[in-house]
């Protein structure tokens, strides 16, 4: 189905919602198609196509909200779509901030944002299972001692997205992405080691070679092996990329609307003070073209922004959809999010710590003793007091030099101490989904083993 007609269907269900007393409706559609092929040990072993398509509509009478979601797009299912969603919003109790956002907040980016590409639409399955193919024949030829795998995949999406509301707002985009990965398994003696690489794009052709994935895959799950459990120290930790993302993703919750309102993170009141290192700079951005997390408005039908969350250490925003603005008498930073169904959520836009000077290679070769995490188990980090202490796994640094590999171990601190602590930002941001993050390092943390 089109677009076209999905947005005629969207502002049908606005007019029906508003006739059958909505005093606000807003309607959100998605249409899209996913492919998978997973390949083992060189044999197709899972190969999925699907599509799907639904509606969601949420009411307001008066402040009563109700909602309702339908995969049947004919007349009778949008029908009772709508009764379903004004049934409910009759019988619930009144909440005072439960509105939509006013007129003048809503509007669509105009630039092209990049967001879909042709060549996904149109690429054979067979390319796409020898590319999961060639990716886990890489790794498997990497080393003798990757001797099993987990397999290799390539998985493609193709969606659109469709909102209107009773304010006069519709629009509408579609979007593709594309992926590559590989998990190969090593055996040396009796240790046993897996990991993975993979490379994600809106396009084809933006993909990494599906030989490098797997070499990528092989030379991270080979440099595992033989891992050990040291001593219980204090000492800079680094964390590479992959994993620093998880770093921004403990902080977006602290950051986002319902935790500050609710007073359920350490960040709570402390918009305009210093709260962290001044090398940090947290930024949110819905327009940044051809990335994961960009889209021309929010959920709600809000412009996507730039928001500056921490500016050289100084908590600068919070982000917020429309609800939690008004829950903090502040405005909406764009950041409503939701499936297609219920209240809107918050969720983020390309969410990304701005990259520093040196290279990683630079950042290591000043550590004479520290650790190197490549993975983190395991999630011990509460963002209402800061608390952080994970299960990690690495490679341990001596003398600026990769040393040997780690396991079985804990790294502790608060995330105050952290981000007060951060000793160097590399330069290697990249952007492989919506969280993103160069390598940082915390000047001390505590590495529990034995």
């Amino acid at each position: 189905m089109q677009l076209s007609e999905l947005q005629e269907i969207a502002q049908s269900v606005i007019r029906q919602a508003r006739d059958a007393g909505a005093t606000d409706a807003e309607c959100t559609m998605q249409d899209g198609a996913e492919f998978s092929a997973n390949v083992r040990m060189g044999e197709l072993e899972t190969l999925k196509e699907a599509g799907s398509r639904g509606a969601g509509l949420r009411v307001l009478i008066g402040r009563r909200m109700g909602s309702s979601y339908t995969s049947d797009l004919t007349p009778d299912g949008i029908r009772q779509m709508v009764r379903s969603a004004i049934d409910l919003a009759a019988v619930t109790t009144e909440d005072p901030n439960a509105a939509l956002p006013e007129p003048e907040e809503l509007g669509s980016l105009r630039t092209d944002l990049r967001l879909f590409s042709e060549d996904v639409a149109g690429l054979p399955t067979e390319l796409k299972i020898d590319a999961a193919k060639r990716a886990e024949a890489a790794a498997l030829a990497f080393d003798p001692r990757i001797t099993n795998s987990e397999g290799g995949s390539f998985d493609s999406n193709i969606g659109g997205r469709v909102f209107a509301n009773s304010r006069g707002f519709a629009g509408a985009y579609r979007s593709t992405y594309c992926s590559i990965s590989a998990v190969p398994v090593a055996t040396q003696g009796e240790s046993m080691e897996r990991d993975y690489w993979f490379t994600i794009a809106r396009d084809y052709a933006g993909l990494e070679d599906a030989a490098l994935v797997g070499r990528m895959a092989a030379e991270r799950t080979v440099r595992r092996l033989g891992a050990v459990k040291v001593e219980t120290q204090k000492v800079p930790v680094i964390f590479e990329p992959r994993v620093a993302r998880t770093l921004l993703g403990n902080l977006f919750e602290a950051v986002e609307g319902r935790a500050i309102y609710r007073q359920a993170s350490f960040l709570a009141g402390k918009l305009g003070e210093k709260i962290a290192d001044e090398r940090i700079t947290l930024i949110d951005d819905g327009t940044l073209p051809g990335l994961f997390g960009s889209q021309p408005f929010d959920d709600e039908g809000v412009p996507t922004r730039r928001t500056m969350v921490i500016e050289r250490g100084v908590l600068k925003n919070y982000l917020l959809n429309t609800y939690t603005a008004r829950k903090l008498g502040m405005k909406t930073t764009g950041n409503a999010s939701r499936g297609i169904t219920g209240n809107a959520g918050i969720g983020y836009g390309n969410f990304f710590l701005e990259a520093g000077q040196k290279s990683a290679e630079e950042i290591l070769r000043g550590v004479k003793n520290g650790f190197y995490v490549t993975e983190l188990i395991g999630s011990g980090v509460n963002t209402v007091t800061g608390d952080y202490s994970r299960g990690a796994v690495g490679i341990w640094v001596r003398d600026g030099e990769l040393a040997f590999p780690v396991s079985e171990v804990t790294i502790a601190s608060t995330l105050q101490e952290m981000l007060n602590g951060v000793a160097e930002i590399g330069n290697d941001l990249e952007f492989r989904g919506s969280v993103s993050a160069p390598t940082i390092m915390i000047g001390e943390m505590t590495v529990a083993g034995r």
